[in-house]
């Protein structure tokens, strides 16, 4: 009785630890199913190892009506094991939860074969399996891995690596590493963006190697301080301007001008200075866009040196063109 007490104080704490909307004991009691699963589960599963087949598997389905999660008495699970919310979790016969995992809602660990064996996921401790992520087949996830909501793993997962996607690939390593870290979904990492912004960086410097073969000119004379700062001629940055439309940015699929991330255009001494701003002040593609524009601007001054400044302006949906927020019509 003295250990079955414990375990309870143990997973109350857990829950405390674990969720900030937690406020009192009383609250925590009546109101998680995610603990009224573990706690049902525990005795469905000594039922179960007591080869009480039925018994366990009634109080299972019982589990399942009450609090929207199936667990497979068979599963084994470990201490501290917290299910936020719980609707929709699914955990399969052989699967085996190691300490300290947190699991959020929609969570499945399912299986892929119909053979009587280990078919279902080993989950490590302290891993972190966001909401509505799909585990599959007799894989190892490593301990403080972390599960991307809405990813299907199908491969074994590192020890402290992050899973991102469909079907789900590593993205890097895991931020926290310790148990009850938050699964900062804010801060994942998008794999398939990154290798695009890195293909696109290399492909504007090749581009920009190629142009400086192709039009190979004199170095420019030293700029005097009266050519410092001259207005350009209205025709001249409008064209500048025009090309700059073909600068697209890949996150948004719309050009830099229309997005309103071009500030300004002037002349700065013996070149052109353009100021813009990116939409977001971590983007990844600031590289090649400077590049781009750079490139683009070029085109147009016939080889004038270039200088692309970004700004710390902050962006926003209101620096667009009009006829993006409003229509053509207006």
């Amino acid at each position: 009785m003295q250990e079955l007490l414990s375990r309870v104080k143990e997973d109350i704490e857990t829950v405390f630890a674990r969720d900030p909307a937690a406020r009192t004991t009383w609250e925590v009691l009546f109101c998680y199913p995610g603990l009224h699963a573990i706690w049902l589960h525990r005795f469905a599963h000594s039922l179960w190892r007591r080869r009480l087949l039925f018994p366990g598997r009634l109080v299972s389905q019982l589990n399942r009506w009450f609090t929207g999660v199936e667990i497979h008495p068979g599963a084994k699970i470990g201490r501290r094991l917290f299910i936020d919310h719980g609707m929709g979790v699914v955990i399969g016969e052989t699967a085996e939860i190691g300490d300290d995992v947190l699991m959020y809602q929609g969570a499945v660990l399912g299986g892929t074969s119909l053979d009587k064996t280990k078919r279902h996921p080993t989950i490590g401790r302290g891993v972190v399996i966001g909401a509505g992520a799909t585990i599959l087949g007799p894989i190892n996830v490593g301990d403080d891995a972390r599960i991307a909501a809405g990813s299907v793993v199908v491969k074994p997962v590192p020890a402290g690596a992050t899973v991102v996607g469909v079907p789900g690939r590593m993205a890097g390593p895991r931020v926290s590493a310790q148990p009850g870290a938050d699964l900062e979904h804010g801060r994942l990492p998008d794999p398939v963006l990154r290798t695009l912004s890195e293909a696109l960086d290399r492909q504007a410097r090749l581009e920009e190697r190629v142009r400086q073969l192709e039009h190979l000119s004199p170095r420019s004379a030293p700029a005097t301080p009266q050519d410092r700062e001259r207005k350009l001629p209205p025709a001249q940055e409008a064209d500048i301007r025009q090309a700059l439309k073909q600068v697209i940015d890949p996150e948004v699929g719309i050009s830099v001008v229309d997005l309103g991330l071009i500030r300004d255009i002037s002349l700065n001494g013996a070149g052109v200075e353009v100021r813009m701003v990116l939409t977001s002040p971590a983007c990844p593609l600031a590289g090649y866009l400077v590049e781009q524009v750079r490139r683009k601007v070029r085109s147009v001054t016939s080889g004038q040196p270039v200088e692309v400044v970004l700004t710390d302006e902050l962006w926003s949906w209101n620096d667009a063109a009009p006829r993006l927020l409003w229509g053509d019509g207006i």
